[in-house]
């Protein structure tokens, strides 16, 4: 498969899964009791939580597809172009979760993107 493929694969389905991981926690809240019983309601909850399971799902795929990327391209080029993931969490943070962002995020994705193209140059 190319290179290329498989880096927006890993992006997509990294950042989409930390998106309904964020989403899956944000419904259930805060976890402040850390007693065993506490441990095994939580956990309960999130096995039952749809969010949950498919952001486990995307990140599967992320991972296996950033390790057949791995295969194909090198080490020097993969890791530092899947910081766009970066770029792209906060895009979607900014529109699914309704985050306010400040300048210096933006610019920070800004300057991921940037290093980014180097890379791939």
């Amino acid at each position: 498969m190319s290179a290329w493929f498989l880096l927006i694969v890993s992006i997509l389905a990294g950042s989409a899964g930390d998106l309904l991981n964020a989403k899956s926690m944000r419904d259930h809240g805060e976890i402040c009791d850390f007693r065993p019983g506490a441990v095994a309601r939580v956990i309960g909850w999130l096995a039952r939580d749809l969010s949950m399971l498919i952001s486990i799902l995307a990140q599967a795929v992320s991972f296996f597809s950033f390790l057949a990327l791995l295969g194909v391209a090198d080490l020097s080029f993969a890791v530092p172009a899947t910081a766009l993931g970066n770029v792209i969490k906060t895009l979607f943070a900014k529109i699914f979760l309704r985050e306010q962002l400040c300048w210096r995020r933006w610019t920070g994705a800004l300057l991921v993107s940037f290093g980014v193209w180097l890379v791939s140059l």
